[in-house]
């Protein structure tokens, strides 16, 4: 494994002054270990003197090069899609970076996930292979030690059995699904959680008529007992996400920061405002810490951001809503 040019065991505290520090070092060291991303900085002609000036790399990309530095790992993870889509790929060359990456940040966000019973609601992931959303819920479950703690492929009335269980003991419980199983779920069993914090991350697939994010955390709530619906952002293309603990906006880790680009002028890149945002992952160190990403949103004064819909003619994506 060729080594990268900082040790990244210091993402994980990574001070805010010294992201862009950081962020320079890592783009300089892909742009001359990763063929595809070096094609395309040599198109951009970046010096890369400041953030807004680093070329990112169109995220669908991922569905038709291979975005790797060294020799092509074991690790493969692709996103979600019909058998007619072309999926992205991601080849991980370190998997226990990723592991440390999704570890860290549910630390962050939520505590230890020995303090929960966790379940996951994730039936189209779970009918694929090589899901990173998979890979990282099977871990956390591992991680709580809890004997409930378990995935659910379409098994409601378990689901709703288990719950009903864990609410009854006061078990604080973390429920992570895709978005049209929750509210196929929510639909069938209405109750009132008390102690069961709701993650939806995502993902109507056609299954149902698409919902905005509010709609969709309207009808959680209104048959899940909870005012409190939050929400996880992540792709394959990514190794880090950012989580939404109330009223849609995301919050990232220290070694993840989000841009902003005009939908008409993809280089006129800011920290502030609407558009089409762009993403630094630096736990990507072995791919492209640079996306830009299909989705549209709205990115804060204080780093955080919210999602509100698509690129036009964007290709579906399993872990977005199609917010209109």
């Amino acid at each position: 494994m060729i080594q990268p040019p900082i040790n990244p065991q210091d993402l994980w505290t990574l001070p805010k002054e010294d992201f862009f520090g950081v962020a320079k070092i890592i783009f300089q060291w892909q742009a001359k270990q990763n063929e595809v991303y070096q094609q395309w900085v040599n198109l951009n002609k970046s010096d890369a003197q400041d953030l807004s000036s680093i070329p990112f790399l169109p995220i669908s990309f991922y569905k038709t090069q291979e975005i790797r530095i060294g020799p092509k790992p074991s690790n493969l993870f692709e996103s979600s899609g019909t058998t007619q889509d072309v999926v992205s790929r991601h080849w991980v060359q370190d998997i226990h970076l990723y592991e440390q990456s999704f570890l860290k940040c549910f630390n962050l966000f939520y505590g230890s996930p020995s303090d929960y019973c966790i379940l996951g609601l994730l039936p189209s992931y779970l009918e694929r292979k090589h899901s990173s959303l998979v890979y990282m819920v099977n871990h956390l479950i591992q991680a709580s030690h809890h004997p409930d703690s378990g995935f659910y492929l379409d098994d409601f009335k378990k689901l709703d059995a288990t719950l009903k269980k864990l609410e009854a003991a006061k078990q604080s419980v973390w429920l992570i699904g895709v978005s049209f199983a929750l509210t196929d779920f929510a639909e069938a069993f209405p109750q009132k959680l008390l102690h069961t914090k709701v993650v939806e991350t995502g993902g109507m697939k056609g299954r149902k008529t698409e919902l905005t994010r509010e709609e969709l955390h309207e009808v959680l709530s209104a048959n899940l007992g909870t005012n409190n619906i939050q929400s996880e952002y992540g792709m394959t293309e990514l190794l880090s996400q950012a989580y939404s603990l109330k009223e849609g906006i995301f919050k990232c880790p220290p070694w993840m920061k989000v841009l902003v680009a005009d939908e008409e002028d993809p280089l006129a890149l800011k920290e502030t405002g609407r558009g089409v945002l762009h993403i630094i992952d630096l736990a990507n160190i072995y791919s492209c810490s640079f996306i830009a990403t299909e989705d549209l949103g709205e990115v804060f004064a204080d780093g955080s951001f919210k999602v509100i819909g698509r690129v036009d003619a964007s290709a579906r994506r399993g872990c977005s809503l199609l917010l209109v």
